[in-house]
């Protein structure tokens, strides 16, 4: 990953948008905006497997989910405005901030500290919104956008806030139900009654730029896994144990990296560049790019399973999360496919069946060969993707239209 390099000196006065003569690339200070979510992932990985049950994995979904929102969104400012004004720095720091004390309340998310964790989502959504509309009064039309998203996010703060004063279930269906209006309304473009949705015409995208953030973002996921392999391992048992673990959880994180990266990874700054409307990437990236990190987050918890518990059965939630990571990445990973050359390899719906496959025969194996099964799965999709691509001139980027 790499910073902006030194270009054009941002224009003074005026709304803060981006111009042609704004940084293609990531700056240092979206890099170090990103640090944040080293830890809220590493938090959450954690939370999944200390009370391993189907409401635990709920949560750690929602609470994810809402991680997600806000660094997604804020990406998307960055995109549209441009990141070497004062304003637009100011404002990434701020949700840095933001972002770290709701990360500080996500092992309490759904404890004594709810209020924390939604107050602070709410606040980084409608602190950005009065942030903006006043920045970008000369120009009314995206100050009409701010405008529109602003009051979607009012809305969905009510059950967020609502949701902090309740506890169990009715939190949990609450903060459900705030996201579905979160994630809803981006899809719909924000339209409100005597505003009408975000044109299409505001919803351009910087191919590059936009590119690199979703890739950094899925290497901060990686990030997780290998922080859980580095900190999780020990030699309690016996070494051999230990070292069988240790590769077998180095090597799914390294065949993660292979198979995002694989053509689909690499070209994906051309494909938005050479698409016929680049601004259909918006609608399906969040989504596709949640559930691969999803996938690896889960994952990492499973980590934290076979580096602690390797001998015995394995439990059908251990299972889950073991096995679930990775059809989680793969089920991502079919629609990202889809999103650059419009076509999905065999490799991912054949490594989606062998999981579901395996899943019957784990439960009376050991965690640790739960886990090697999984990385078979995923070396086999590598495997896969190298034979079709081996000695074939490079494929270009064919997005749908």
């Amino acid at each position: 990953m790499q910073s902006a390099s030194p270009g054009p000196a941002p224009r003074r006065g005026g709304p803060p948008l981006r111009h042609d003569e704004s940084p293609r690339r990531v700056t240092l200070l979206e890099l170090f905006f990103d640090l944040v979510y080293v830890v809220a992932l590493a938090l959450i990985s954690r939370s999944l497997v200390k009370d391993l049950d189907w409401h635990a994995a709920g949560q750690a979904l929602v609470i994810l989910a809402a991680v997600w929102w806000t660094w997604a969104i804020t990406t998307l400012v960055t995109d549209m405005y441009d990141p070497e004004r004062s304003e637009i720095k100011l404002l990434i720091a701020a949700v840095m901030f933001g972002a770290l004390l709701m990360t500080t309340a996500i092992p309490e998310a759904f404890g004594a500290r709810g209020l924390v964790f939604a107050g602070t989502y709410v606040a980084i959504h409608l602190g950005r919104g009065l942030f903006l509309m006043p920045a970008v009064r000369h120009d009314r039309q995206t100050q009409k956008r701010a405008a529109r998203i602003f009051i979607w996010f009012a809305v969905s703060a009510v059950p967020w806030i609502g949701g902090a004063f309740v506890s169990g279930d009715g939190r949990l269906f609450l903060w459900v139900f705030a996201l579905a209006i979160d994630y809803l309304g981006f899809r719909l473009a924000y339209p409100v009654p005597g505003l009408g949705a975000v044109p299409s015409t505001q919803r351009n995208v910087t191919a590059e730029h936009l590119a690199e953030r979703y890739q950094q973002f899925f290497i901060i996921a990686l990030g997780d896994a290998i922080l859980t392999i580095g900190t999780m391992f020990s030699l309690e048992r016996h070494e051999v144990e230990n070292i069988a673990a240790f590769g077998v959880a180095f090597a799914t994180t390294l065949l993660f990296w292979r198979i995002y990266v694989h053509k689909s990874g690499e070209l994906l700054p051309l494909a938005i560049a050479t698409s016929r409307e680049p601004n259909k990437f918006l609608h399906t990236a969040p989504y596709t790019h949640l559930l691969m990190v999803a996938g690896v987050v889960t994952t990492a918890a499973g980590f934290d399973l076979i580096l602690h518990e390797p001998e015995g059965r394995t439990p059908p939630a251990w299972a889950a999360v073991l096995l679930g990571g990775p059809a989680l990445f793969l089920a991502g990973r079919s629609i990202f496919e889809y999103e650059v050359f419009s076509r999905v390899s065999l490799s991912r719906p054949g490594g989606l069946l062998a999981l579901l496959t395996v899943a019957p025969a784990v439960l009376f194996l050991p965690t640790l060969f739960a886990a090697t099964a999984a990385m078979l799965v995923l070396a086999g999709v590598a495997i896969a993707d190298l034979r079709r691509s081996y000695g074939r001139p490079p494929e270009a980027p064919a997005p749908p239209h």
